[in-house]
């Protein structure tokens, strides 16, 4: 059967790659560290479940994710539904509207259950003591991914230059690392490298392929990627964005209390003259 042949090539494939790791991790320990590995039983499952849960995760890719993603940017871009009876080349960029909103929403969705965003998110909660959201965090990166694949999606219809939104994207984040919180820029950059992980990136690959397919004149290969690129950059930009906003309410949240603290103070005092 073809899905044996191509789990048993994935699982293959996957010891191939893993092996490396384990080598290095096992050489370090027991030839430089010279200790011995602890718990070396679950360490040895543990790594039989990596390599069988990458298996089953890859072949999923290929036979569904991928195909998926290409069927659906074919159908929205079919002018059959895009604008009925009328010919594709007069077909502008605001008529692929529903291409931006389905790029947006893969997006978000792909970015809130992406595994290592949401370990980047609970081990910044833990570390700072709740000051940092977990959950606030994982929305703020969700919404930064959304907007880039769905400028991305923009980008690949129109056939403007890559470099030009990255030139722009760059200044804006040197710009805004100038008045951000210092505690956030650190997470700020990190979250824009989580976001691209096991999820995310084959999802909004095919779609940016499937997109340069179907759209006229576009090339697969120069047009189709370059979304992953634009996933990394608006998530720094949208954390540092979530951070100054709670600087700023938090700061007017302290106004308000100084100045509710100034009044209870002045009314409880008794003036000068007056009758106790």
């Amino acid at each position: 059967m073809e899905w044996i042949t191509a789990l048993y090539e994935a699982f293959l494939g996957t010891l191939i790659d893993v092996f490396p790791i384990a080598a290095i991790l096992a050489f370090f320990q027991l030839v430089v560290l010279r200790q011995s590995i602890p718990q070396l039983g679950r360490v040895l499952l543990g790594f039989v479940y990596v390599i069988l849960g990458l298996s089953l995760f890859l072949v999923g890719l290929e036979e569904a994710l991928f195909p998926i993603g290409a069927l659906m940017a074919t159908q929205l871009t079919d002018p059959a539904f895009i604008a009925p009876g009328r010919d594709i080349a007069s077909l502008g960029w605001a008529d692929y509207y529903w291409v931006y909103l389905f790029a947006a929403a893969i997006g978000f969705s792909t970015t809130i259950a992406e595994p290592s965003l949401i370990a980047v998110a609970n081990k910044a909660s833990t570390l700072t003591g709740g000051t940092i959201d977990g959950r606030g965090l994982r929305i703020a990166v969700a919404i930064g991914v959304a907007l880039s694949i769905a400028v991305g999606a923009f980008r690949i219809v129109t056939g403007t230059p890559l470099y030009l939104y990255m030139i722009a994207g760059y200044t804006l984040v040197v710009l805004q690392t100038i008045y951000a919180p210092r505690m956030i820029i650190p997470l700020a950059y990190d979250s824009g490298g989580v976001t691209t992980s096991t999820v995310t990136v084959p999802l909004v690959t095919a779609l940016g392929l499937g997109l340069a397919s179907t759209v006229p004149g576009r090339d697969p290969v120069l047009d189709g990627f370059g979304l992953i690129a634009l996933a990394s950059l608006f998530p720094m930009l949208s954390v540092m964005s979530y951070a100054q906003a709670g600087a700023w309410m938090a700061a007017r949240r302290k106004k308000r209390e100084a100045a509710r603290s100034r009044f209870d103070t002045e009314t409880a005092t008794p003036q000068p003259g007056s009758q106790q």
